[in-house]
């Protein structure tokens, strides 16, 4: 059953909508790179969550050519490769020396090699359904892998009492976004669209119940007094990709770099978001 189908309306709707929510979603980090071409530095942002956002993207598509008729996963996911080789590229020019060679070390693991390595197996050790149900477990695993990403979030905003990293806002496209895939999946009897976005759903709704739960308590001081080393993330946890979604910021945001986050006002609703085919760490005021 195809998603551009006409015979089934509402999951041509679900689809298109979904396509909607997901391109915005990639054109967030706008001002981020806008600020990186007018410093001519990356100024501390990470390269990973756009590599892992491109790989997602591949994996996609691959999975929508293998079952065939799946229009509507294509047009989302190549948009996001086209927009986020840009983003890489752009992180290559202004990225330190030391930054490029990491950057182009998991660019050859995950998106040459990992993928290659997924696309030779599914291939030639796979034929007809078999293919695309192992090819569908593997986007389903590696959705799960990344959807697992913010329960650092979760863990930091009880501990700390803070809302600081997580947006009110951001969290509610994670949601929607997960909403409208899943019914997406679910209308064209699609399980491994479907499934990842109930995990993008349930963490979702916790992140919006702790913001209206933490979003007036007061910060724990001792921990907001440990400096730089001690709000800065790990690259690994600010990886947020929604496989067809990518849910991760909410249009209109300003962006700022992870080192840039003590220095923000507590009170302030600024923080860190994950999300499923494109995850970004940043600041939103």
């Amino acid at each position: 059953m195809g998603g551009l189908s006409m015979e089934h309306p509402w999951a041509f709707a679900f689809g298109l909508l979904g396509n909607v929510i997901s391109f915005s979603s990639l054109l967030a980090p706008i001002p981020t790179f806008y600020r990186i071409f007018k410093s001519k530095s990356t100024e501390g942002f990470q390269s990973v969550p756009y590599v892992v956002a491109l790989f997602s993207a591949m994996l996609w598509i691959f999975y929508a050519l293998v079952k065939t008729g799946e229009g509507l996963l294509i047009s989302i996911n190549a948009a996001g490769c086209v927009i986020e080789t840009v983003y890489i590229v752009m992180y290559l020019v202004y990225a330190p020396r030391k930054a490029k060679i990491f950057t182009a070390k998991i660019v050859v693991l995950l998106n040459i090699a990992g993928f290659g390595l997924i696309f030779l197996l599914t291939l030639f050790a796979f034929h007809g359904e078999t293919r695309v149900v192992s090819l569908g477990w593997i986007c389903v695993g590696f959705s799960v892998c990344v959807f697992v990403a913010p329960l650092s979030i979760i863990g930091r905003v009880i501990k700390t009492k803070s809302v600081e990293y997580m947006p009110f806002s951001l969290s509610l496209t994670l949601t929607l976004s997960a909403v409208v895939w899943f019914l997406y999946g679910l209308l064209i009897k699609d399980k491994y669209v479907a499934l990842p976005n109930i995990l993008g759903f349930t963490f979702g709704m916790i992140q919006m119940v702790l913001y209206m739960f933490y979003m007036n308590a007061t910060p724990v001081v001792s921990d907001l007094k440990e400096g730089k080393e001690g709000l800065k993330m790990p690259a690994e946890e600010q990886v947020v990709v929604i496989n067809v979604g990518m849910i991760e910021k909410s249009s209109g945001a300003v962006v700022r770099p992870v080192t840039e986050m003590v220095k923000a006002v507590p009170a302030a609703p600024g923080q860190q978001v994950m999300a499923l085919d494109s995850a970004r760490s940043f600041d939103v005021v």
